[in-house]
């Protein structure tokens, strides 16, 4: 995995390009259990590293050992492009393979990553979901004090329970 890291750390089409030629194993995984495509998002590769290592058959519906998938990755490290792809090629918007139920929602409310929360709410994602713990991604909104996020939610600053936190 070291060589990938490197090439991807350097954002290095060519260098990549050669090494998928020459046989490297796309299926990778870091320690962690994340794939190359994983490590691609969070070098934060440009998008035609991305495209070639989609192309080459790196698997765009991956998660790693605790559930967090490519579209995690995505929101995480705010890679519109890459959020807008997934959903492009069918992704459900609320599905999670997290055990806690944190969805892809609550990730961009806790980041504050206000255009990847209005394409999720234009794909239909719930502002209601609940985690195990029954927060929802206005709740992590609210908890991060992510203003520009909440305005996008059905947020009501004067409500009781919200009056500690932003407004």
């Amino acid at each position: 995995m070291n060589k990938w890291l490197e090439l991807l750390k350097n954002n290095d089409f060519l260098g990549i390009k050669k090494y998928i030629k020459s046989g490297a194993n796309l299926q990778e995984t870091n320690e962690a259990g994340e794939s190359v495509l994983a490590c691609a998002l969070r070098a934060r590769c440009d998008e035609d590293v991305l495209t070639l290592l989609i192309e080459s058959g790196a698997d765009i519906f991956d998660f790693d050992d605790e559930g967090v998938s490519i579209f995690d990755m995505a929101i995480t490290y705010d890679n519109l492009w890459m959020v807008e792809y997934l959903l492009e090629k069918g992704l459900d918007v609320n599905k999670t393979n997290r055990k806690s139920g944190f969805t892809a929602l609550m990730a961009a409310a806790c980041y504050g990553r206000v255009e990847i929360a209005k394409k999720l709410l234009e794909e239909g994602a719930s502002q209601t979901a609940k985690d195990v713990k029954g927060f929802t991604a206005i709740d992590f909104a609210r908890k991060m004090n992510k203003k520009s996020v909440l305005k996008l939610f059905n947020y009501d600053a004067n409500a009781p329970k919200n009056t500690g936190y932003a407004r």
